[in-house]
């Protein structure tokens, strides 16, 4: 009978719904000739979308949630717009070098006039991209720009004119106040609520991406900006020149004079975090939530609060976009000793194109203004303007996750079947941080197993607590529930891991011993050993299938060895597994280019498979010109798993 009831039991787990169960994604049709590559995306008080494109163009969109929408160009030839917003009747865009106000003073469905409020300063470095505006609440105007990259050291941002790397506040005069340094390449920026947050990708300094609270006098990370940090008008008292005297920005020179790209230095004792530096320039912002790379994003784009009504048990909390894995993550974000902290959690993936833009539609669905060009992404379409669409049904997810003094508790969305809700096995936690460093991202580093030791779920099944030991603070927590079911249909979670970035412990009331369940199913109990008849002679006795596991070392490896075996043949559901396991889909595609190369085009060089481990602890960008995101390092890649995706990659030579 447990056997029957097990089978069942995993049968009806297996046939959990997925994302597109709950979420739907439905392309929005667009007339031909018309290449959005949407850079910007804004509601409007009627109900019409209006589109800023890369290419310079505005366009709104009537009934934009029909099947025939209308399409009208409102205004042309602008600069590469990622941003748009509206105010007062006007509609407002953010250019390279400005920010402008496009307004249809005739009345005739088109813009005739295009008033710059705020210009600054450009070098024409293809790199730097300007983003915005968000509209505060007094009516501001709030922007960020990203660093260069120029000539020998390409691989290091530099800021070299006046507020590039920071985020600017316009005030409706035209007036223009210095907000914030750090930024590398903040795509990303929106006001939830009243306060304003914004994302970054990972790059130099940056060791994943994540979502950041700013204030204003913050300095975020990447020290290209500060360099313009002693202007009399600068919030940031934090100087280049003090960030240099304490940081060693690895600026090292060949013998022949030549610069020496810094490389993720593995093994390396001494490497510094964001939290240490912070210590001796408290000015320093950490992210609130780390979106760990190659999982939640790759280039986190804009960030939008989900609206009461909207998505159902999920309203209230932040979705965000990323360009370059087309997908968006959920935020849920709390607030704990005055700082934000929260969990992120997968939410959906599979758009046809880089996800940039976000703004709601009035019926309650979410529109995703798309793009590829030259940056690359999961979906292989260049350009693309699709709706996330709720069905009404409500998935079993992980609601929340809330620090508490000695571990975390979970909500769901609903009730968790008590007897795996109740085991300890159902459950782990890990916890990693990032280097802080001039090199391009970061591996997870001070990798640790946190041990649940505890579980308490509430009497409705809608909440669990766990007590987890070796909570660190500043270090992202993951939270993985791959046993936990539903409690009706037995389902597993969509999503059975959460990613919290854990600043502060709260205080309070600690569960006791009494108060939880100690059950661990991973624990085999050894059933007794049978009584052996002395004739029978002595020797290790025989166990259950379901006791194997407890049959010691000493036991096992007490039989003699017939023969000496070698490692299985590797198959594709294993590879499938450490190629996900690594993040390394979240770039590549074995035929397709993608944000990388394709496997077969590394194939095609002939490395050979010690090679293609070196590259994967230390790539080397310079060695793919062409592609303009690089790779981070991998050097948390066990070598023999990571000789084993080598081998996968040089069976698909030709």
């Amino acid at each position: 009978m447990l056997l029957c009831a097990g089978a069942f039991f995993q049968a009806a787990a297996q046939e959990t719904p997925k994302e597109e169960d709950f979420f739907q994604i439905k392309k929005v049709r667009v007339p031909e000739g018309i290449l959005l590559e949407v850079g910007g995306l804004t509601t409007l008080p009627n109900g019409n979308l209006g589109i800023s494109t890369r290419r310079g163009d505005v366009y709104i969109v009537e009934n934009p949630t029909s099947n025939t929408p209308y399409f009208r160009k409102f205004a042309s030839g602008l600069h590469e717009i990622l941003g748009l917003a509206w105010k007062d009747g006007d509609l407002y865009c953010v250019q390279r070098g400005e920010l402008t106000r496009l307004a249809d003073t005739d009345m005739d469905g088109k813009a005739d006039l295009y008033e710059t409020v705020y210009a600054w300063p450009l070098t024409g470095n293809y790199h730097e991209y300007s983003y915005g505006p968000a509209i505060a609440p007094d009516g501001s105007f709030y922007v960020t720009t990203n660093v260069g990259f120029w000539g020998e050291q390409w691989w290091r941002g530099d800021s070299r004119v006046p507020w590039r790397g920071w985020t600017m506040r316009i005030a409706p005069d035209g007036t223009m106040q210095p907000w914030a340094a750090g930024m590398r390449s903040p795509a990303g920026l929106g006001f939830i609520g009243d306060e304003l947050f914004y994302t970054e990708n990972q790059g130099d300094w940056i060791g994943s991406g994540g979502l950041w609270h700013l204030r204003k006098g913050d300095f975020t990370g990447n020290p290209a900006g500060l360099k313009w940090a002693h202007l009399p008008e600068s919030p940031v008292k934090l100087t280049y020149k003090e960030f240099t005297s304490k940081i060693d920005i690895r600026e090292d020179k060949r013998p022949d004079g030549g610069y020496i790209k810094p490389e993720n230095i593995q093994n390396e004792q001494d490497y510094l975090t964001a939290q240490g530096v912070q210590k001796f320039f408290p000015s320093l912002r950490l992210p609130a939530v780390w979106l760990p790379h190659g999982i939640l994003g790759i280039s986190n784009s804009q960030p939008i609060k989900i609206p009461e009504g909207h998505f159902g048990p999920f309203e209230g909390q932040i979705l965000v976009g990323d360009q370059g894995m087309s997908m968006i993550s959920r935020v849920f974000l709390e607030k704990v000793n005055g700082e934000y902290q929260g969990a992120a959690f997968a939410f959906r993936s599979g758009f046809r194109s880089g996800v940039l833009r976000l703004s709601w539609a009035p019926d309650g669905s979410l529109f995703a203004g798309e793009t590829n060009r030259g940056w690359g992404s999961a979906g292989d379409a260049n350009e693309g303007l699709e709706r996330l669409v709720w069905n009404g049904k409500t998935p079993f997810e992980m609601k929340a996750v809330r620090a508490m003094p000695d571990g975390f508790e979970i909500e769901f969305t609903m009730p968790a079947d008590p007897v795996s809700a109740g085991d300890l096995a159902s459950y782990s936690v890990a916890s990693h941080t990032y280097k802080y460093h001039p090199v391009y991202g970061s591996p997870p580093v001070a990798q640790e197993t946190c041990k649940v030791t505890g579980v308490k779920l509430s009497e409705d099944g809608l909440k669990a607590r766990i007590v987890v030991e070796n909570l660190r603070p500043h270090f992202v927590h993951t939270i993985s529930l791959d046993g936990v079911r539903e409690k009706e249909h037995y389902y597993s979670l969509v999503h059975p891991t959460a990613y919290y970035t854990l600043h502060s412990i709260p205080e309070g009331k600690k569960l006791t011993a009494a108060e939880v369940s100690t059950r661990d199913s991973s624990i085999p109990e050894v059933a007794a050993a049978p009584v052996s008849e002395p004739e029978k002679g002595s020797g290790p006795q025989s166990v259950g299938q379901n006791d194997a596991k407890a049959v010691s070392t000493k036991e096992t490896s007490a039989a003699p060895s017939k023969k000496t075996t070698t490692a299985p043949a590797i198959n594709p559901k294993e590879i499938k597994g450490l190629l996900a396991k690594y993040t390394c889909i979240a770039c590549h595609n074995a035929d397709k280019r993608q944000v990388g190369p394709a496997y077969k085009d590394i194939a095609a060089r002939k490395y050979s498979n010690e090679e293609i481990v070196e590259l994967i602890h230390n790539p080397k960008p310079q060695n793919w010109p062409d592609y303009a995101t690089e790779m981070p390092p991998m050097a948390h890649v066990p070598k023999a798993e990571a000789l084993k995706i080598a081998a996968y990659i040089n069976s698909l030579a030709k």
